[in-house]
């Protein structure tokens, strides 16, 4: 496929720009010297501070005049189709003179230039790929990165750099993987996702599975050992593999493990070593590693990059210091404040029902003597509706749960469940635990008449449900 139009002076547009993904891609493209616009929706995404700071122009509607007659290239969200967006319906009349890509298109056409180190996996593909771009940027390697959330460090989520490796946070919904070129491969969980998309647990594991088998033979698969489902999809590699977990089967182990200076009897704004845990790589010790971030799920994420840095026969002093100073990413553990009666708002993006119940579970070791005030903003009706009793079953770790009305795809049928009757399922496991919010507004309400002096508030999903926790530390609207 023609390149040609990635390259400086060229006119990019892309439809749908303030997605997580085609911001990326945007920040790529500029920082490559591209003129860069687009379009989207008017409401607020976290990606607008990294738009306009690059003062990349875009609109908050769609219409086929918004086009520039001298575009290059019209690169749109898979959220749209030329049935239901006036502007993707005017790119394909234009195919004729311009170069018109789906988003995974043309993240295929950045994969195929470089070697491309692509995390995938069901839970902790933002935080591995942060996590992996960070140490390669520390080591003098350049690379280019795509990461599905704001890094707290770069303040945006690409790297445009000019070395050999595109460290590529490779989702599987509607199987992007098929555009993608992998040199190697990090998988992270397999656990059934986008049922909108893949109608079997079998249908979801299957593009894993495709995808691994496309890793060349000089490259390597790198996988989460502790899961027999990941042991499965990552055997069809036909290259040289790294498990890595807990389990004492594993390639790559981690032993020793520790939680670190919880925050009793602290406010909860320091930001202490949370975790430290001895990596063994087939029998050497590679020594002890140490992280800022939370959970055991974080200890998997950081390890299966020390394997990955391992096999690049990367210094490992350089890895282990990156790993320590990480300081996360946006919305994931991510602390947004703290009021003056002690109350420590929180926000995280778990959206599926293990993420749900892990997050939750870090958030208890942390803070054993704290309430846990959690708000949950489910996300599709579709993936509430196929993981319904997985979700209900997900808040044990939470004292009190405000479950607020589902945020619907664009792209799906709406309505066929609703958050009341999640919060009532909820409650049929912990007894008037979970309560029906029904909007924003009044999720804001809830967090007010339901927090009290030193406990935690947290904000959970894949919507806007992160607003609430702002405007209840800082009255934004």
């Amino acid at each position: 496929m023609d390149q040609s139009w990635i390259q400086p002076e060229k006119k990019a547009y892309l439809i749908g720009i303030k997605g997580v993904g085609m911001a990326a891609l945007a920040e790529v493209l500029a920082l490559r010297g591209m003129t860069v616009s687009g379009s989207d929706i008017e409401e607020t995404f976290f990606t607008e501070q990294t738009l306009k700071s690059l003062h990349i122009h875009y609109v908050e509607s769609f219409d086929a005049q918004h086009i520039p007659s001298n575009v290059d290239v019209i690169i749109y969200s898979t959220a749209y189709t030329p049935e239901n967006n006036v502007e993707v319906a005017q790119a394909v009349r234009m195919l004729s003179r311009v170069v018109v890509l789906s988003y995974p298109e043309a993240i295929g056409q950045l994969s195929a230039e470089h070697l491309t180190l692509a995390v995938c996996g069901t839970h902790g593909k933002t935080t591995t790929s942060a996590l992996l771009a960070e140490v390669l940027r520390a080591a003098k390697e350049d690379p280019l990165a795509v990461v599905g959330s704001r890094i707290l460090q770069w303040q945006g989520n690409a790297l445009a750099g000019k070395g050999k490796y595109f460290v590529l946070e490779a989702d599987e919904y509607q199987n992007k993987l098929q555009h993608y070129t992998p040199y190697a491969a990090i998988l992270t969980s397999i656990d059934w996702d986008h049922p909108d998309f893949f109608p079997t647990e079998a249908s979801y594991a299957l593009v894993f599975q495709q995808f691994f088998e496309r890793i060349p033979q000089q490259g390597v698969a790198v996988f989460c050992g502790d899961s027999a489902s990941v042991e499965r999809v990552a055997s069809a590699a036909h290259c040289q593999k790294y498990s890595y977990g807990f389990l004492e089967h594993n390639d790559i182990r981690i032993l020793r493990w520790a939680l670190h200076n919880k925050p009793e009897g602290k406010t909860a704004t320091t930001t202490p070593i949370l975790q430290s845990f001895e990596v063994i790589a087939q029998g050497e010790s590679l020594g002890l590693f140490e992280l800022q971030l939370a959970g055991r799920f974080n200890a998997l994420n950081a390890t299966a990059v020390i394997a990955l840095c391992h096999w690049l026969k990367l210094d490992m002093e350089i890895v282990r210091q990156s790993l320590k100073t990480f300081t996360g990413t946006a919305r994931r553990f991510e602390h947004i404040g703290t009021t003056t009666d002690n109350i420590a708002v929180y926000d995280d993006y778990a959206h599926h029902p293990e993420e749900v119940k892990v997050t939750l579970k870090a958030f208890r070791e942390l803070f054993p003597d704290k309430r846990i005030v959690a708000l949950f903003h489910p996300h599709t009706f579709t993936r509430t509706k196929a993981l319904f009793s997985d979700f209900a079953q997900s808040f044990d770790d939470a004292d009190e749960v405000g479950v607020i009305e589902i945020y619907g795809s664009a792209r799906e049928e709406q309505g066929g469940i609703s958050s009341s009757q999640l919060a009532a399922a909820i409650n049929q496991y912990h007894s008037g635990r979970a309560e029906f919010v029904a909007t924003l507004d009044d999720a804001v309400e809830y967090a007010k008449n339901k927090t009290q002096k030193g406990d935690i508030l947290l904000t959970l999903g894949a919507g806007n449900v992160w607003e609430v926790g702002r405007r209840f530390l800082y009255g934004e609207k």
